[in-house]
């Protein structure tokens, strides 16, 4: 496959973030080994003046990361026009067997680098740096992610064949196939939108009680992450439908197509956004009993939680209007 410009700049900026976050993991090594906030030594002095630097590294690295997952679905909708066979992205990612795994590899990095970003503000709060070593932990546990995602983007983009016929989503999400993408397109969409609707309503409650009252983080955590995976379940079975009104087009892709207004942004965008928020609302009250942190949570926890509602909220509104829009009658007058 040739090497387009954006392509390079895809590979270039994983490359980038992933040398960086090895560097950052290098560092960790130093703080879990020697970090003593009530030393006075000069080894002690210069751990603390680098966090602030690294921190800031590792920031900018995961807003690159942000960036970059959005911009490898973008230009693999884009390199479709060059494969015969393929309808939008998913014909791109099918065409060898690189493709999917480098799209999982971003989603997680995208998930573990909210989480990290989240605890680190946490901890910038305390006067006392109660999460240094536990975020740093992290951090060695993301960097090896990192390193596989360029990894893998890198072997997908190289092993690009235009010349090979590719399959269709058609073919890949559709009840007659095989696989994880067939059994979901061949759920009931009327089971999947009540799910999606059921999930949501049990969010808003939980989200609006740790809101309002600091109480219950780890379950609004937990029923965010369950709210995501049938969210994802329902687009593909239930809201897909509506937008293409066809009652046998399942693609999750064909959505981000400007024939059908870039509707795929406004659904996965800030459903990723709020489930990230969630998940690091949820994270933070595994230290809401450390004495420096708990004024802290109980402030910067519903906080996160209101706005990840805020966020759900918009993608409940745009997947109902999609569908009472819709010239569809798959299950009857709504």
């Amino acid at each position: 496959m040739p090497l387009t410009p954006a392509i390079l700049a895809l590979n270039l900026a994983s490359l980038t973030q992933s040398l960086l976050l090895v560097l950052a993991a290098g560092f960790a090594i130093q703080i879990l080994r020697h970090w003593d906030l009530s030393s006075g030594s000069e080894r002690q002095l210069g751990l603390e003046r680098r966090t602030y630097l690294i921190a800031t590294l590792v920031a900018w690295v995961f807003g690159g990361n942000l960036l970059s997952l959005l911009l490898f679905v973008y230009n693999a909708e884009q390199l479709s026009t060059q494969f015969v066979g393929a309808m939008c992205a998913t014909g791109v990612l099918n065409a060898n067997p690189w493709g999917w795994p480098t799209l999982g590899l971003k989603i997680s990095l995208f998930f573990a680098g909210a989480a990290w970003l989240i605890l680190n503000g946490v901890d910038n709060q305390a006067p006392d740096y109660p999460l240094v070593r536990p975020k740093y932990a992290l951090l060695l546990l993301i960097a090896p992610l990192a390193l596989a995602e360029v990894t893998a983007q890198a072997l997908f983009f190289t092993a690009l064949n235009p010349d090979l016929i590719t399959s269709c989503c058609g073919s890949l999400f559709s009840p007659e196939g095989g696989g994880v993408a067939a059994e979901i397109a061949g759920l009931d969409p009327a089971v999947s939108l009540a799910a999606l609707a059921l999930s949501g309503l049990a969010l808003l409650a939980t989200g609006l009680r740790y809101w309002r009252r600091g109480r219950g983080g780890g379950l609004f955590a937990l029923l965010a992450a369950l709210t995501f995976g049938i969210a994802l379940t329902a687009i593909v079975s239930g809201v897909a439908l509506y937008v293409y009104e066809h009652p046998h087009h399942h693609c999750p892709f064909c959505l981000l197509k400007s024939g059908h207004d870039f509707v795929g942004y406004g659904l996965y965008v800030p459903l990723f956004a709020a489930t990230a928020l969630a998940l690091g609302a949820g994270l933070m009250e595994v230290w809401r009993s450390a004495p420096s942190l708990k004024a802290i949570i109980a402030i910067r926890g519903p906080r996160l939680a209101g706005l990840s509602l805020i966020l759900f909220a918009l993608f409940y509104g745009l997947a109902t209007w999609l569908v009472l829009r819709s010239n569809l009658l798959l299950l009857g007058p709504i």
